[in-house]
């Protein structure tokens, strides 16, 4: 029976060496990578469909989508040890693609500059990406302890950004934008560190959380670039 621990799968406790650590590491990264395939898909047919969840309606949008990932949450976790979480996560990703196109396609079509804008977002994210993994493996500084303050920040930016529905107040939109691309942000500080330290052994939950921090912060810089930065037809 192959062992699944020599690829990443387990519980907290499995890794034992700095090798396995970084092997889980790598293959949080492989996974990360692939991510992006449906992703991309997901956005591009949503696009292609005009797709426009909810539009009249975003609350009950928001909820229908906090139902929706909440369910793909609990079924990645309960299946984080098999092949089927993989192919949960990528699920999970595609439907994040599709609702992530009513955002691509508004910038494409209100934008002259639309696809410069999204290179732009796609860049910044990246870089972002890459410096806050570099400081999270090489920094000797323990930055767990940001883990709790920072949640708190999430919920406070849903209940902002649930309030600005009605409120419709633009500096608290541009408000909410900024803090969320700053606390993603450190969120991978926490994430990666996580894992170089033996406290995430299962690459798929690992992918999860580094994923759900690089989409936030895509999505809310492009949102940001469209501000302040969008050519309008």
């Amino acid at each position: 029976m192959s062992d699944l621990n020599s690829y990443g799968f387990g519980q907290a406790g499995s890794v034992s060496t700095p090798q396995i650590r970084n092997r889980v590491l790598r293959n949080t990264y492989a996974l990360l990578a692939l991510t992006m395939v449906p992703t991309i898909i997901g956005a591009w047919l949503g696009v292609s469909m005009g797709f426009s969840f909810m539009a009249n309606s975003p609350f009950m949008g928001f909820i229908i989508f906090m139902a929706v990932a909440f369910g793909f949450f609990w079924a990645i976790e309960k299946n984080k040890d098999t092949g089927i979480g993989v192919l949960l996560l990528l699920g999970f990703t595609f439907f994040m693609g599709i609702m992530m196109s009513r955002l691509v396609g508004y910038t494409l079509n209100s934008y002259s500059n639309g696809s410069t804008l999204i290179m732009l977002a796609f860049g910044g994210t990246a870089s972002i990406f890459a410096v806050m993994a570099s400081i999270a493996t090489v920094s000797k500084r323990d930055f767990s302890s940001m883990g709790k303050w920072l949640m708190v920040g999430v919920l406070l930016l849903i209940i902002a950004s649930v309030a600005n529905i009605w409120f419709q107040i633009p500096a608290l939109m541009l408000t909410v934008m900024v803090l969320a691309i700053g606390i993603f942000s450190a969120f991978i500080l926490v994430d990666v560190q996580r894992i170089i330290n033996g406290g995430e052994t299962n690459y798929i939950m690992a992918t999860l959380a580094i994923y759900l921090n690089v989409y936030n912060i895509f999505t809310n810089l492009l949102a940001l670039l469209g501000i302040a930065g969008g050519d309008r037809d």
